[in-house]
């Protein structure tokens, strides 16, 4: 299978043959995880994450690349070729002001924080969300693991005070799908990805949860299954089969357990679910709010439709919206619940958009692709909020002062994690690799946030 999550009948199918070993293929991010649970995790890698202001991390992944200009760096003074129809309105902050289809992040701007240069001048969708994702040059001949993996491979062990039932690096909820997430770390760092849709009256998660069968209608498939597995009866004691069953067990929670009860939305307050927006961004907002509570390490939030060569300003004013409420009612929800602090939220693409629109057919008033220049939004976490880093300049064409670079942006959020920057990664070769890169491979010199980063 090449999907990232499992159907229902392909979990059941491989929990019996897994005796087999089929259990253990590559190439699905739960059953790869479950398996890895069961055996010793990285303690030194837990040791090397002590501490840090963040517990976990939310990606809001824009996947195309969101137009700065039409976003959080509007340029109301550069024309209608550049600003476009849309306005720029003033926040809660004086001196900071975003585009007019974000009203409610306008009110919570002292809660965030706009890096308004960052850049790595690459325009390729694959090759900018690999440097964006990983802190890397593309190119290289190592393939490096991404932030969530990262993240992953430091807090999501037991060692590191991991003990969730569900995978500690979950995307909600397409898979991304431009590039390696694990990297050379190898398959038990991807990401799970739920699939499904949380705007949906119940969601459930893709492939785990299904429609039209009874839980015990499942528990009764279970035993049927058991009946039918002679490996497990044969050798009794088998570690490995033991620890096949173990990750049979996860799995079945998924199905059964607490682990399905995360994914339930029908348990939070209705007026609550309206003001994330019954979307199926809004709603996986509000998903990895839950998923926070329960202390997974790094979820991302795959949101896609950024890609406007076409049509730029009408999906403008239909994507801003969504954002605007899913976005800003996270913030507010963290908040309220203590849990901002101790959150780190990341919302930005793989690159911006050209500053320049394109004005003419087909593209009726378009805008491409653009590394040069981008913004990136930050709140929580041990980020300090009512700032801004960096700017572009006039029109939005180039980086005016302060460059930032995909390194300096990860690292910053590999220091509010408590990971060291310098720490050693596993190379299954034994090639030595390293948190962040070092001088000589960057793809910039500007360094760590930490004029934005609480002391």
């Amino acid at each position: 299978m090449s999907s990232s999550y499992l159907t229902r009948r392909e979990l059941l199918r491989r929990s019996v043959l897994g005796a087999a070993g089929l259990w253990l293929a590559d190439g699905l991010a739960f059953r790869a995880w479950a398996a890895a649970a069961t055996q010793a995790g990285p303690g030194a890698a837990a040791k090397a994450a002590a501490g840090g202001k963040a517990k976990s991390v939310i990606q809001v992944w824009l996947w195309g690349g969101p137009p700065h200009l039409d976003t959080f760096d509007p340029k109301p003074d550069a024309g209608n070729d550049y600003a476009g129809p849309l306005k720029a309105i003033d926040t809660n902050v004086p001196g900071i002001r975003i585009c007019e289809l974000l009203p409610l992040l306008a009110k919570q701007a002292d809660k965030y924080v706009l890096v308004r240069g960052m850049t790595h001048g690459n325009n390729g969708h694959e090759t900018a969300a690999y440097m964006t994702q990983t802190g890397r040059k593309a190119g290289e001949r190592i393939i490096y693991p991404s932030a969530g993996a990262v993240v992953t491979y430091f807090k999501g062990s037991a060692e590191a005070g991991y003990k969730g039932q569900i995978p500690p690096y979950i995307v909600l909820t397409e898979a991304q799908g431009r590039f390696d997430e694990a990297g050379f770390l190898g398959s038990r760092y991807k990401p799970f990805a739920t699939g499904g849709d949380p705007s949906q009256a119940k969601f459930m998660v893709e492939g785990i949860v299904a429609q039209g069968v009874t839980d015990q209608q499942q528990r009764d498939r279970r035993e049927m299954l058991h009946s039918l597995d002679t490996l497990q009866r044969t050798l009794p004691g088998n570690p490995s089969l033991k620890a096949l069953a173990k990750s049979e067990d996860q799995a079945y929670d998924m199905i059964l357990g607490e682990g399905a009860k995360i994914f339930d939305l029908t348990t939070e307050k209705d007026d609550l679910r309206e003001r994330y927006g019954r979307t199926k961004f809004g709603q996986s907002c509000l998903m990895a709010r839950r998923l926070v509570e329960k202390g997974v390490p790094y979820i991302t939030i795959n949101n896609g439709g950024w890609d406007t060569h076409k049509d730029n300003f009408p999906a403008m004013r239909r994507k801003l919206p969504e954002l605007d409420k899913g976005l800003a009612t996270l913030i507010d929800d963290l908040s309220q619940r203590g849990l901002l602090d101790s959150t780190l939220i990341c919302c930005y693409g793989e690159f911006g958009r050209t500053p320049k629109i394109d004005w003419g057919s087909p593209w009726n008033g378009g805008r491409g692709h653009y590394g040069k220049v981008f913004s990136v939004f930050l709140a929580g976490g041990g980020f300090k909020g009512g700032q801004i880093v960096g700017s572009s300049d006039a029109k939005g064409e180039n980086v005016k002062d302060r460059p930032v670079y995909p390194q300096d942006l990860i690292g910053s959020m590999y220091t509010l994690l408590g990971i060291d920057t310098n720490a050693s990664l596993p190379h299954p070769l034994g090639v030595e690799a390293r948190v962040l890169p070092g001088a000589s491979d960057a793809i910039g010199t500007a360094g760590l946030l930490k004029e934005i980063m609480l002391s």
